[in-house]
């Protein structure tokens, strides 16, 4: 048991980590081996260690931790074993590592999520998994702004080549 110091503690860490998340997700994590959660805890970390984290609490300090964070919303979630998911980074990502999880684990399900505002369900929470990344789109958006300029480039070298190949021709039709 917990003595009420230790849950203040755990409230006020939760409502400090809240007010930085860029998204909070939450799933049911009954029986899941030690390995598999291990597992789970080191995917959601991937490149960045501080991007998300993973963690179990009680669902009477995860309430009163939602309370005056905005994400009171979230609360009818906390039922049955809880854990949450928080994302500090790319929130897509941290979707989308949960709903693998959820499909590689048969012990996993993700309940739902709180982004921008909003309630997710668990179909929203799929649908943010399908988005691109912020790394991805990060990537796109350099290839359309490179795009541009690398058809220019090769605009403006194709009438140059093309006069080097006639020359090329023209040497080999008299070197016959």
């Amino acid at each position: 048991m917990l003595t009420r110091a230790q849950k203040e503690e755990q409230v006020s860490v939760l409502k400090e980590k809240f007010s930085r998340a860029t998204g909070v997700f939450v799933a049911d994590f009954r029986g899941l081996t030690v390995d598999e959660t291990n597992k789970l805890r080191t995917d959601l970390r991937g490149d960045e260690p501080d991007d998300s984290e993973y963690s179990v609490a009680k669902n009477s300090v995860l309430r009163l931790a939602v309370e005056g964070s905005g994400l009171e919303a979230i609360s009818d979630r906390f039922k049955g074993p809880t854990a949450i998911a928080i994302s500090y980074g790319d929130p897509v990502r941290v979707a989308k590592v949960l709903v693998e999880s959820g499909k590689e684990l048969d012990n996993f399900e993700v309940k739902g999520g709180y982004l921008d505002g909003q309630v997710l369900d668990v179909k929203e929470v799929g649908k943010l998994a399908t988005l691109p990344s912020l790394l991805e789109l990060r990537g796109k958006i350099v290839g359309l702004i490179q795009a541009p300029a690398t058809k220019l480039v090769r605009l403006l070298k194709e009438p140059g080549g093309q006069v080097a190949r006639l020359v090329d021709a023209r040497a080999k039709s008299l070197g016959e």
